[in-house]
């Protein structure tokens, strides 16, 4: 079950979020001629200029923060020289109040989870709270790079996250939902990641309390998500989580004011359907009796007149599609 305070998070977006970002990058200074993010304003203190970011040059009167962030694809990310120290470093690191030093040790979580995931794991659960604590930060470049970590960590521990879910899955939702274009693209990427690593029979019911949750956008992009999550369930798999409660589910968002919803139900129905007649096929019963066992009856035995009138109407259209284009 969600926590409280995930469905708090859910339903009341802080203001900082509602704010327009004046630029798709945010801002972070790089490491430069050997000398860490951790001493660059030490360096600064010494120095009238300090460089940043391979070559560029900050004056010491000029906030440290006004240079670019590079956000590093995963392919990209190289290994750690010492894991051990980096381990010791990673939860102070995230705690601290320095947003530079926030990112990179964000950014060595991404390379332990790829180069060192059983190092880590036993740290999933003092870990993955301030990763949350990373997502609601104000600051894009903190956020994003988050947020980036947050696909990392999908991509590496699959179903040992199950349990630690429910805050991080709240947030990348919230993420993927709001105007700041660079930070919702990366949402969606996290979620994407998150349907393709996590096993659906484990991630469907964290998923669907969001369908029904008030703010639209965050019913379109768990749509979506379900949508994706249940064709890796195979045909046995649906049948197992039950496909009369998965064509309830869908047909409940064809009607949803918002077409990512609408289409994410139509995709969902086209598959229940094909899984239907594919398993109900081999069946002798169906054989003897195929009118009592078609994908109509059916439909219209699980959901009330109106909902089993739009759900026939979409499977049939797209079936009429697929004769004419044969």
């Amino acid at each position: 079950m969600m926590s409280g305070n995930a469905l708090r998070d859910l339903n009341t977006l802080p203001a900082s979020e509602r704010k327009n970002d004046s630029s798709s990058k945010g801002n972070f200074t790089k490491t430069c001629n050997g000398n860490t993010i951790e001493n660059v304003e030490e360096l600064q203190k010494k120095n009238p200029s300090v460089c940043i970011n391979g070559g560029e040059t900050v004056n010491a009167g000029v906030e440290v923060a006004n240079s670019e962030v590079e956000y590093i694809e995963s392919e990209n990310l190289g290994d750690l020289e010492d894991v051990n120290t980096c381990l010791e470093k990673l939860l102070p690191g995230l705690e601290s109040k320095d947003w530079v030093l926030v990112v990179e040790t964000l950014n060595n979580v991404r390379r332990l989870s790829i180069f060192h995931r059983e190092a880590m794991h036993s740290m999933l659960g003092d870990l993955i709270p301030l990763v949350v604590k990373s997502l609601k930060n104000p600051r894009s470049a903190v956020c994003k790079t988050a947020i980036m970590t947050s696909a990392d960590i999908f991509s590496a521990y699959n179903d040992d996250l199950i349990e630690f879910l429910d805050p991080l899955l709240v947030q990348l939702l919230l993420k993927s939902s709001q105007d700041k274009r660079f930070v919702c693209e990366a949402a969606e990427r996290a979620l994407e990641v998150m349907t393709t690593s996590v096993f659906p029979m484990s991630l469907l019911p964290k998923l669907q309390p969001y369908l029904k949750n008030r703010n639209q956008r965050i019913r379109a992009k768990a749509s979506m998500c379900f949508s994706r999550s249940v064709p890796r369930l195979g045909v046995e798999g649906i049948q197992e989580y039950g496909i009369d409660k998965l064509i309830q589910v869908a047909a409940s968002q064809l009607s949803d004011q918002l077409p990512e919803s609408r289409e994410a139900a139509r995709t969902l129905l086209l598959e229940l359907q094909t899984v239907y007649e594919k398993s109900n096929g081999l069946s002798t019963t169906i054989r003897e009796q195929p009118e009592m066992n078609s994908w109509e009856h059916f439909c219209q035995s699980k959901l009330s007149p109106l909902s089993a009138q739009a759900v026939l109407r979409v499977t049939n259209i797209a079936r009429e599609g697929l004769v004419i284009g044969s």
